[in-house]
């Protein structure tokens, strides 16, 4: 075989052909518990890009490395097909969006099936079928049953290009940008249907510490955005305006407050812009919610402090958010960063009244106070100058503050808003209502689901409100006249519970089936974008926990365990068609193969990391796949000498032996942490072991063939079509994808041990080479340490004695060594912080044994490893654990 290459293209369609014909993927409905493994279903945009790739080959490889595991493996695919840009683009080809999408459908499946993913396309879904969208129909149902769905007027984010609604979790940045185009979003009232996740912040927020399998930069993400604040609601009175409430988490700190601050959208803000030039100014045109520094301006009224009953200047400033809170609040410059800077640019009092260490209070002398001058103390402490309340903790205070101003009372806020989910598009799923105008919004009944979409109409804003025939209906409760609701639903409905589809993607009667979903839920191993952090991952969440509570599912988490993939990148920025950096998947896979795609995504970066797409690394890939092909191929030829049968295994026949034993006991701990790039180093490691023994000796048969067999299937996960070739190469049975993964006899600990002790020798032979000028050495002795050192050390390491030296003396053995033991004790109390644990003694001489060989290659010289009572007593003395004495003789 060339190593220019093999046919990749006849090698991966004959697997694909294969493992389709043999439905190799397929999940039987009875098997009881699979290994529930899945990508983030893709919007069909068109064609896969790189972020796919990347996506579904660390989920394809994880899959394939379970299966070969023993287990049953659920590993399915489909599509979230509703959404606007399938509208927009059948705006602009005057097609309709369902002909675009399920174009775009075929054309992703196609690219999907040429880099051997292996799903189970029996259980295919695609959320724009009234077979799937029924069912976000029927949940909804459900939902409003539960009392979680509620119809109101409400200020909304609306994109005036998408001409469409926007939950918060779809407005992005400190410019708050449509997640989807980039436009400024606007806000309008309109009547929305909400669901409440609200009604279930608590949990959500509560159970995210038992995400272990999450990252946690996905779980803080989740936490901010739920935003709980446990704090009091009270009432500062404004001039002319009454009361009004003001929402704080530091009550502790009230006696300090020394101004009150509106949001700009207040509605007493909004009162005085209307007589006061300077106010609206600032509203309509000066305030900056997102600026770097704090802004304002001074009304002309006060408001009184319920706790001292002072009057305190008020402003309206654009760091107060009506969003968060009440859009009213007590601004302490002394305890509080943000009011403290825009106290420095208004000239307000800045009061310090709460001290940073908590002291005796004997109602005489004062903690002392904290310089607040430059900058404000945020911590709790012990409350001053606040009169009956000076001495307290700050938690106390809070409590007892709590209770005796009148109007207070303890309250817990959250960041969290109901998801509104109507959406002013027709490429979604019709949201299951009728509006009747004597029975008011009424829900369709079960039985009549699904409301379909009606023929697509190229209009301007909602072609739904265009559907005349479709709108009218009747009544379903008093059979009058009635129109349909005309808002979709937001598409993250659809992925908000995609994962039990796959269950049962056949079910008629129900969505999922109840007994299979408790038994295969919840995903094992779910992988995607970390942009998902707060939308789907949240609402997924949700909606799984609402069904558990509703319908009987005994989990209330979807995912398990989460990997958020990292970006593949073009010199250093994301790929985009944009900037023109995009490279195409399908160029590489008809270049190069998909394989070669594969393992190059692999090896170059840990998955959740970013990487640099690399042509040379593409090629460099692509020939190491080649020299696999030639390694394979040539001993399946016998082009490969090999040793007799029957002969006795040398040293390097060892070394071979547990370097296959190596790369089994680390790759496949790699594969179960999704840390492929260590375990196809292992992999490749090995490949490049097997191919410098071929060349340096006559390998064992037995030994050769087994490490060929052993590197083909650690690659098997991540190179299936190659590695299927290759199998059958070999003359194996079955497929390799269906192939037990293998085993070694040897644990990790133990390897990383070994191959510790074979580089350090390696290198003190190379520095003492190069520091004693030895050009040509005669003979290199290895000698390894005395048994007396291993047990000095393994005493060392489990000793937490001051006198080590006394503890080792206390053994005979050791004592009877004399000078040298105390020497060697010395070293060992100098440096116990730093000690390890080696291998024995003897396994350290059977290990460097095996290992001879490379010094030999390296340096042209005969090297001999000793055993210490075999060894010169001065060379012997130089010998510690891990660390054997050289001697090269010239």
């Amino acid at each position: 075989m060339s190593q220019e290459g093999y046919d990749h293209t006849a090698v991966e369609k004959r697997w694909q052909e294969a493992w389709d014909d043999a439905s190799v993927y397929r999940t039987p409905d009875e098997v009881d518990d699979p290994t529930y493994v899945l990508g983030m279903y893709p919007y069909p945009s068109g064609k896969l890009h790189m972020g796919h790739v990347r996506n579904y080959t660390i989920t394809d490889a994880y899959a394939r490395y379970r299966r070969m595991r023993g287990d049953d493996v659920l590993h399915p695919m489909g599509w979230d097909a509703f959404g606007l840009p399938a509208e927009n683009a059948a705006k602009e080809r005057d097609t309709n969006p369902r002909d675009w999408t399920f174009d775009c459908i075929d054309t992703m499946r196609g690219q999907m099936q040429s880099m051997g993913f292996g799903y189970d396309w029996d259980r295919e879904v695609t959320t724009c079928t009234p077979e799937y969208y029924q069912w976000n129909q029927w949940l909804f149902r459900r939902f409003h049953e539960a009392g979680l769905v509620e119809r109101r007027d409400a200020e909304v984010n609306w994109c005036p290009s998408c001409e469409t609604v926007l939950a918060d979790e779809q407005v992005e940045g400190d410019d708050e940008l449509c997640w989807r185009c980039d436009t400024p979003v606007e806000t309008r009232d309109l009547d929305q249907w909400f669901l409440e996740i609200t009604e279930y912040a608590d949990e959500l927020l509560d159970a995210i510490d038992g995400l272990e399998g999450w990252p946690d930069s996905v779980r803080q993400m989740q936490r901010n955005w739920i935003g709980r604040q446990h704090g009091t609601t009270l009432e500062f009175h404004v001039d002319g305006h009454g009361p009004v409430e003001a929402f704080t988490t530091r009550v502790d700190t009230i006696h300090g407050a020394t101004f009150f601050a509106l949001a700009p959208d207040h509605p007493i803000s909004e009162e005085l812009a209307r007589s006061d030039e300077d106010v609206r100014r600032f509203v309509e045109e000066d305030a900056d919610p997102e600026g770097d520094e704090p802004n304002g301006v001074e009304t002309d009224l006060t408001a009184t402090n319920p706790a001292t009953g002072e009057e305190i200047p008020v402003f309206v400033a654009d760091f107060v958010l009506s969003d968060v809170g009440t859009g009213a609040l007590m601004a302490v410059p002394g305890h509080d960063e943000r009011d403290h800077a825009f106290a420095e640019k208004m000239g307000v009092d800045i009061e310090p009244v709460i001290a940073p260490e908590p002291g005796e209070w004997d109602g005489e002398s004062v903690p002392d106070a904290p310089d607040v001058s430059e900058a404000a103390f945020t911590d709790d402490g012990v409350v001053i100058n606040s009169g009956q309340y000076s001495g307290l903790d700050s938690e106390t205070a809070r409590d007892r503050l709590t209770e005796d101003i009148e109007s207070a009372e303890a309250t817990t806020q959250y960041r969290l808003r109901d998801w509104g989910i109507s959406r002013q598009r027709y490429w979604g799923t019709p949201i299951p209502v009728v509006h009747c105008d004597d029975c008011g919004s009424v829900l369709v009944p079960e039985s009549d689901l699904p409301v379909e979409l009606p023929e697509f109409i190229n209009t301007t804003g909602n072609p739904l409100d265009a559907a005349e025939e479709w709108k009218e209906t009747t009544c379903p409760e008093c059979g009058g006249p009635a129109t349909r609701e005309t808002d979709t639903m937001d598409t993250f409905v659809d992925s908000s519970w995609y994962f039990l589809r796959y269950v049962s993607p056949g079910d008629e009667a129900l969505p999922f089936d109840l007994d299979r979903a408790n038994d295969w839920m919840p995903v094992d191993q779910y992988v995607g974008g970390i942009e998902h952090a707060v939308m789907h991952l949240l609402y997924s969440r949700f909606v799984t926990k609402v069904l558990a509570d509703e319908e009987g599912l005994e989990h209330r988490e979807p995912f398990t365990n989460l990997l958020a993939q990292g970006m593949v990148q073009l010199e250093g920025e994301k790929m985009s068609k944009s900037k023109g950096n995009v490279v195409s998947p399908q160029r590489i896979v008809d270049e190069y193969g998909a394989d070669t795609a594969r393992l190059f995504m692999m090896q170059a970066a840990q998955p959740e990391r970013d990487f640099d797409w690399s042509e040379e690394g593409v090629k460099s890939t692509h020939r190491f796949l080649a020299r696999l092909t030639d390694l394979v191929e040539g001993y399946a030829a016998g082009e490969a000498e090999t040793a007799p049968a029957g002969a006795d295994r040398d040293t390097i026949d060892d070394y071979v032996d547990d370097e296959i034993d190596a790369a089994v006991a680390i790759a496949g701990g790699e594969y179960d942490d999704l840390t492929f790039n260590v375990a196809l180093r292992e992999a490749q490691d090995l490949v490049g072991t097997l191919r410098s023994y071929r060349g340096h000796t006559d390998p064992h048969p037995e030994t050769y063939e087994r490490g060929i067999d052993v590197a083909v299937r650690l690659l098997a996960p991540v190179v299936p079509h190659l590695a299927e070739e290759l199998w059958e190469t070999l003359d194996r049975d079955g497929f390799v994808v269906e192939a037990d993964w293998p085993t070694a006899t040897v644990d990790r600990e133990t390897v990383e041990r070994r191959r510790r002790l074979v580089e350090n020798t390696r290198e003190d032979v190379r520095d003492i080479v190069e520091v004693a000028g030895i050009e040509d050495p005669e003979r290199i002795d290895v000698v390894v340490a005395p048994d007396w050192k291993y047990d000095a050390l393994a005493i060392a390491i489990d000793s937490d004695a001051d006198n080590l030296i006394s503890e080792l003396m206390a053994e005979s053995h050791i004592r009877d060594r004399g000078d040298d033991a105390a020497s060697y004790g010395q070293d060992l109390q100098a440096n116990r912080e730093a000690l390890q644990e080696t291998l024995s003694g003897d396994d350290e001489y059977e290990a460097l044994r095996a290992a001879s060989w490379l010094i030999e290659r390296e340096f042209d010289a005969p090297v001999r490893v000793e055993r210490a009572a075999d060894a010169d007593d001065a060379v012997v003395r130089k010998a510690e654990p891990g660390r054997p004495a050289i001697d090269i003789v010239e």
